[in-house]
């Protein structure tokens, strides 16, 4: 779910900036979009409701992204019976021209998967990114 919707008290507020400042503490270049997904039928039946979705716009595309635009998933696992929220993972996606180019999940195995790699330095930034996001969860 768009991380501007999900912003409905301070804490979880606070918690979306502090991801936002973590990514760009990472990554200077890139423009947070708080509203990454469309507000139509077919875009609201494929969104989780129980993640804060986070979209990274670059000013151009980059050799080492391979990407121009990077959507971050922080999912999470809510108790039915309690109103308590686990963090399960991220889920890391880059877009290009043809569409997604590369896709980390922590979820799994933290490996990057896709056509197009971005470059070690920006794998090791990204998976450092996800470590201090779990941080600021638990």
């Amino acid at each position: 779910m768009n991380a501007a919707e999900q912003a409905r008290g301070l804490e979880v507020t606070t918690k979306i900036a502090a991801i936002v400042n973590l990514f760009r503490l990472e990554f200077p270049d890139a423009k947070a979009d708080l509203n990454p997904w469309q507000n139509d039928p077919d875009t609201r039946e494929l969104v989780d409701p129980d993640s804060i979705d986070i979209g990274f716009h670059f000013p151009g595309w980059s050799r080492r992204f391979q990407s121009r635009s990077i959507l971050v998933q922080i999912r999470f696992y809510r108790d039915p019976l309690e109103d308590y929220q686990r963090l399960i993972g991220l889920e890391i996606a880059g877009f290009n021209h043809q569409g997604e180019a590369w896709r980390l999940s922590t979820v799994d195995s933290w490996q990057l998967l896709g056509n197009y790699q971005p470059a070690v330095e920006v794998a090791e930034k990204l998976k450092h990114f996800c470590r201090e996001v779990f941080k600021l969860f638990n």
